[in-house]
């Protein structure tokens, strides 16, 4: 019987943390984005951005965190979340900046292979826990219209759409994506 647990992230984590978001993309946005965009994403380019994210957070509530899945004879990781303060990126366009006490998702990805096992559910309760320690009362999340499973999950904990809408610019094909919100309960109830 495997067992799942999250952590914070260490640089030599980049590397795997850039390998799950390339097999992720690959695999659950392929109808989303142009073949070629995908096939031309760099592991290597992306690891260096994980690891700087990582080392030099732009400020002490930024996290990365992982999720590890433990058995009887290995240790995988099979997921990851990025959240901090939200910035300038969970802005709709033409949107004001949001108050202080709100945070964001930046990524939360399962390789795929491993979804299904919780590990989703433990990476966004810590997040949680550490938001609620940092103090954030609401927190936005942006997902692709077409990403069914993520819109599913960030549901049935809560989380629902604010009527911010976006889409992306992704080698002139524009990729929907809707903002959620949740309310974060600081007193962990």
């Amino acid at each position: 019987m495997a067992l799942g647990f999250v952590r914070p992230a260490r640089p030599e984590d980049a590397s795997e943390i850039a390998r799950i978001q390339l097999s992720t993309w690959r695999t659950a946005y392929r109808r989303m984005f142009p073949p070629h965009v995908l096939a031309n994403l760099d592991e290597a380019y992306l690891a260096r951005g994980w690891t700087e994210a990582i080392t030099a957070p732009p400020s002490v509530r930024h996290r990365v965190l992982i999720a590890v899945e433990q058995s009887d004879t290995a240790k995988n990781v099979v997921g990851f979340a990025a959240a901090g303060p939200a910035d300038e990126q969970a802005l709709a366009p033409s949107e004001n900046p949001l108050p202080e006490d709100v945070a964001a998702v930046t990524d939360l990805l399962i390789e795929p292979r491993w979804a299904r096992r919780g590990h989703g559910s433990r990476l966004l309760a810590a997040v949680v826990d550490h938001w609620r320690d940092d103090k954030f009362r609401s927190a936005v999340a942006w997902a692709y219209e077409a990403d069914s499973a993520m819109l599913k999950f960030l549901g049935s904990t809560g989380w629902e759409p604010d009527g911010a809408g976006r889409a992306l610019d992704v080698d002139d094909l524009l990729v929907p994506q809707i903002r959620l919100h949740v309310a974060i309960d600081l007193d962990g109830e």
